[in-house]
C-alpha cells in the first residue's frame, strides 16, 4: 500500500519511524512519503517537508508565522493529491492535521489519526468534527478511550509508542567518557525542540547551577539546532551538551529538570526525578488560560490523574522555584516517593507494542 504520513515535531518523527518499521513487517509492498523528519528518513521512502520548518508553539508564534504555516498546507494539500495515497496517517500535530484530514476526506481519501489530537484539553466539541473525517483514530493515553467514548466515538486504544522506543533502547556504557563528563551525579536538562521553548527555558535551568555545586548539568540538545546555537546561553557556565543521547543521558541521570511535554513522560518511564517547566508567551498563556479544561499540563500527572510531579509554569518558573524543588527530589522522602508513584504510572501505561499494534490495524481497516 501506499501510505502518507504527516507529523510536525520531534516526537512525531520518532512515533512515525516506528510506526513506518511495524507497517514495513505488516505490508512487504510498503511505500512511503511524509512530512516528518530525520527518524523517519532512516525508515525509507520520500521525506517531503522536515517539521523543522514546520514547528511552531503557541498561538503568537503561529500568528506571525501564518504565511508560512499556510504554505506549508497548500504544499502538503497538493503533494498528498499528487501522491493519492491507500491512506493517510496522521500523527498528533493537530493544528495542521485536521485541516489535512478534512481536505483528505473531501476528496475521498482514507484518513487513520495515530496519536489522536488532545482535544480533551480544549474545545472538546471537536470530537463531533473529527468523527465527520477521520475514519480510525488510534489513541495511546489510557483515559482517551473513555473520553471519546463519552462523545460517542469508538477508538481503538493500541499502548504508548514511547514504550516501543524504550524497550529498544540498549544503553551506551560509555556515554560518560565518550561525551567528556565527570564523575559527579547527573542532573540532566530537557529544555525541548522548538526555538521558542530553547529560549524561554534554558536560561533559566542554567540559571540555578550555582546552587549544585555537586552535581554536573548536562543539555538534551535538539538535533536541528548546532551546539554554537546553545552556547549562546551557556555561556560560562560548566553544562555540557550532548545531541541525539537523551535516552542515554536519562540513562545516566539523577534527576531532570524537563520541558513540558512527551519528554515528561520518556523522563518518568527512566524511572528520573523529574521537575517539570514551562513558559510560554503571554497572549499564548492568556488564551490558553480561557480554554484549557485540564488540572495538570504533565503527561505523567494526566495520566495518573494526581499531582506525582511538580509543574513550575510561567510566573512560577523562577531560579529560586526551581532550586527549591529540585533540591527535594535530589534525595531525601520526597525523591522516595516520586519513584514510588512511578510504578504507578508503569502500571497504567502498560507495555510495549503500540506500533505493532497499530501497524495490523492499519492493514486491518484499509487493505
Amino acid at each position: 500500500m501506499k501510505y502518507y504520513l504527516i507529523a510536525g515535531e520531534a516526537s512525531g518523527d520518532l512515533h512515525g519511524a516506528n510506526l513506518m518499521k511495524a507497517l514495513k513487517v505488516e505490508d512487504a509492498e510498503a511505500n512511503f512519503r511524509y512530512f516528518g523528519g530525520d527518524k523517519m528518513q532512516a525508515e525509507g521512502g520520500e521525506l517531503v517537508k522536515h517539521y523543522a520548518e514546520m514547528a511552531f508553539m503557541g498561538f503568537t508564534e503561529v500568528v506571525l508565522n501564518l504565511r508560512t504555516v499556510l504554505r506549508n498546507l497548500k504544499s502538503c494539500k497538493a503533494d498528498v493529491l499528487a501522491y493519492g495515497p491507500d491512506v493517510l496517517v496522521l500523527i498528533d500535530f493537530p493544528g495542521f492535521n485536521l485541516k489535512i484530514a478534512q481536505f483528505a476526506k473531501q476528496h475521498g481519501i482514507k484518513v487513520c489519526y495515530y496519536i489522536s489530537p488532545k482535544v480533551w484539553a480544549w474545545n472538546q466539541k471537536r470530537v463531533l468534527k473529527i468523527k465527520q473525517i477521520v475514519d480510525h483514530l488510534f489513541c495511546i493515553l489510557p483515559f482517551e478511550v473513555a473520553f471519546y467514548k463519552d462523545w460517542g466515538m469508538e477508538v481503538d486504544y493500541v499502548g504508548n509508542p514511547l514504550l516501543d522506543e524504550i524497550s529498544q533502547f540498549v544503553p551506551n556504557q560509555q556515554f560518560t567518557k565518550e561525551n567528556q563528563l565527570g564523575e559527579k551525579p547527573i542532573i540532566a536538562l530537557l529544555p525541548g525542540s522548538r526555538k521558542q521553548e530553547i529560549e524561554r527555558l534554558l536560561p533559566v535551568m542554567l540559571s540555578i547551577a550555582d546552587a549544585f555545586d555537586s552535581y554536573q548539568f548536562v543539555i538534551a540538545a535538539a538535533p536541528t539546532f548546532n551546539a554554537a546555537y546553545y552556547q549562546q546561553f551557556i555561556g560560562q557556565s560548566k553544562a555540557a551538551l550532548v545531541f541525539n543521547q537523551t535516552y542515554d543521558l536519562l540513562y545516566h541521570a539523577h534527576a531532570a529538570l524537563v520541558a513540558s511535554g512527551t519528554a515528561t513522560l520518556e523522563t518518568a518511564l527512566f524511572k528520573v526525578p523529574q521537575v517539570v517547566v514551562y513558559k510560554g508567551g503571554a497572549i499564548s498563556i492568556a488564551v490558553a488560560r480561557l480554554l484549557v479544561k485540564i488540572r495538570f499540563i504533565s503527561l505523567v500527572n494526566l495520566i495518573v490523574d494526581r499531582k506525582i510531579v511538580t509543574e513550575l509554569i510561567q510566573q512560577d518558573c523562577t531560579k529560586e522555584k526551581i532550586t527549591e524543588e529540585l533540591k527535594l527530589i535530589v534525595s531525601g522522602d520526597r525523591r522516595k516517593q516520586l519513584l514510588d508513584d512511578y510504578q504507578e504510572l508503569h502500571q497504567l501505561m502498560g507495555q510495549a507494542g503500540a506500533s505493532e499494534k497499530t501497524a495490523k490495524l492499519i492493514n486491518l481497516y484499509f487493505k
